[in-house]
């Protein structure tokens, strides 16, 4: 009887419905106000875990970046288990990179949730959650999925009511947007608008759900201002009737959400010349029976984390 245990994961794609980005704190980071949620755009990663006297992590990417956050991801939870072992892995990149989308993100926190079941052992949310942190600041929404408020670095989360699997397209217009250059060129502008009428405009947001054709990103502004194409995608799918359209994060994909699916199919084949994918919003009720249909023969219980029913 083989002692390796498999998984084949989806890692969720995110999009910001609205980002505001206020003072820099102390430690350097910015105090943020957002609102994430999941999308089914996905990477796929294959797992593997031998139990063995030392550990060994392999990873093929065809990316073949020298720091991946899926390596570091399975390290941090190995060490964290107290466990030694073979992990194999194998990534599939389908989320665009440098996009916004929060791609890296989310292939670690694919890993931090699904090793420990592979594994048969235990590690609490809360566990999970300062590893997450300890990765990057948008790993821990992805062990959350859904809609949720993201506050201080993204990393404080208030989870939103599940709402309805909007449509929506997405266009990667293939530019990387480094997040260091994005804040550096967004400093100069944080005292174009209060504070105050940041948070007020934000909490606004919240009431409505999220999705509004009024919704902000405070980087699109600047990125904007060195990438013209992205406002000119952004025009372009409100002139086809999107309910919404909006850059997510620090750029450079575009997103807009239609009313209905064949006006989002409509769009789609108009960015035909474009890097365009179709996506739905994936709420986390969604995400969860996401995770718990994937890990479904070494789970017994619908519980959140997943947990092996033979863990120790």
């Amino acid at each position: 009887m083989s002692l390796t245990h498999r998984a084949r994961v989806r890692a969720l794609a995110k999009i910001n419905l609205e980002l505001r980005v206020l003072a820099e704190r102390p430690d350097g980071y910015h105090e943020l106000r957002t609102i994430f949620h999941t999308i089914s755009l996905a990477d796929s990663i294959e797992i593997a875990f031998t139990p063995a006297r030392r550990t060994a992590i392999e990873l093929e990417d065809e990316l073949h970046l020298a720091d991946n956050l899926v390596v570091r991801a399975a390290r941090a939870a190995m060490d964290a288990m107290r466990l030694t072992g073979h992990v194999e892995m194998r990534l599939k990149k389908r989320i665009p990179m440098g996009a916004g989308l929060g791609g890296g993100s989310s292939d670690a926190a694919a890993v931090l949730l699904a090793l420990p079941v592979l594994a048969g052992r235990s590690l609490t949310m809360d566990r999970l959650r300062q590893l997450g942190e300890q990765l990057g600041s948008d790993v821990p929404f992805f062990l959350l999925g859904g809609a949720a408020v993201g506050i201080g670095r993204g990393t404080e989360l208030f989870p939103l009511p599940d709402g309805k699997p909007w449509r929506g397209i997405l266009v990667s217009p293939g530019i990387h947007i480094s997040t260091a250059d994005a804040y550096r060129l967004l400093n100069s502008h944080l005292t174009s608008e209060s504070q105050q009428n940041k948070i007020v405009t934000f909490q606004s947001r919240v009431w409505d759900g999220g999705v509004s054709r009024a919704a902000c990103n405070d980087f699109e502004t600047v990125v904007t201002q060195q990438h013209d194409i992205i406002d000119a995608i952004k025009k372009r799918m409100l002139g086809a009737g999107a309910s919404m359209a909006l850059m997510t994060g620090s750029g450079s994909a575009v997103y807009g959400i239609f009313p209905g699916s064949a006006q989002a199919s409509e769009v789609f084949r108009s960015f035909r010349k474009e890097k365009a994918f179709r996506f739905s919003l994936v709420s986390r009720a969604r995400y969860r029976a996401m995770w718990w249909r994937t890990l479904e023969e070494h789970i017994a219980a619908k519980v959140w984390p997943p947990r092996n029913r033979r863990e120790r």
